[in-house]
């Protein structure tokens, strides 16, 4: 990605244009100029094929873009994720030890958030904190994605800042699972069978169904778009569906848990 924006860069320059120039050409943000020349937002296909035409290239930039591999490397907050997450017209996500960020309650959110090492600075913390629930629009859509989660148990059970941190997220996890977008199933604790102990990971399916993954480590975030490695975590997501509590069960778990409060 780093290597395009470069290329992208120096042709720009050389035709004697300005990022402003070229967006303005090309009827393209100027923003999105400047993510792609300096390697945060990768160049599309279709862009690539513009300024190829516009800046006399003859095809490198598009055949850059088509030669780059399937899995790449993004930052945490990929800015590639967030801009399908607001369009997917399905998505199924799995965690494992943090309730997923879109069915996070704001005081469970931030508390998840200042346990971060190294520590955000304040400022960066109510913005990325805000990214985070701003989010949650897709949710209260007219037209709202099916969202399917799949929560292993500790989740719920981790008390992450104080207690009432907790109960507050167990209500608004209870409020969310009644949503007709949404199907949340709880793995339990007692499962002899879990085959999602790799870690957790997100599915997405495109307005134009393309199914595309997304996954989470200590190192970063990937996003995958190899049909072969999507498949693989597809059969995971499913066979860890079967080994959930069902739906209603799920619901009965949260009742129980906000019982015991």
């Amino acid at each position: 990605m780093k290597m395009l924006g470069r290329q992208l860069a120096a042709a720009r320059r050389a035709a004697g244009l300005s990022q402003s120039g070229l967006s303005a050409e090309l009827h393209i943000d100027e923003e999105t100029i400047a993510s792609i020349e300096q390697g945060r937002r990768p160049l599309k296909y279709n862009i690539a094929e513009m300024c190829d035409e516009r800046l006399g290239t003859k095809g490198t930039l598009a055949a850059g873009v088509e030669n780059m591999p399937e899995v790449d490397q993004f930052p945490l907050w990929a800015e590639e994720y967030m801009d399908q997450e607001k369009v997917a017209i399905a998505l199924s996500w799995y965690d494992t030890l943090v309730i997923p960020g879109l069915l996070q309650h704001e005081s469970y959110a931030r508390a998840v958030l200042q346990n971060r090492v190294p520590a955000y600075e304040e400022e960066e913390l109510e913005q990325t904190l805000r990214l985070r629930l701003d989010r949650q629009e897709i949710l209260r859509r007219k037209s709202p994605p099916t969202l399917s989660f799949v929560v292993w148990e500790p989740a719920l059970l981790v008390k992450v800042g104080a207690e009432e941190v907790r109960k507050n997220q167990l209500r608004f996890l209870r409020e969310a699972a009644e949503l007709p977008c949404v199907s949340l199933q709880v793995l339990p604790l007692d499962s002899p069978c879990h085959a999602g102990l790799d870690g957790p990971f997100t599915l997405l399916e495109t307005p134009d169904h393309q199914n595309v993954a997304y996954t989470e480590s200590q190192r970063g975030s990937q996003w995958v778009s190899d049909a072969e490695e999507v498949s693989r975590l597809t059969r995971k997501y499913a066979m860890l569906r079967t080994q959930a509590l069902t739906t209603q069960d799920s619901m009965g778990l949260l009742d129980r848990l906000l019982g015991e409060q």
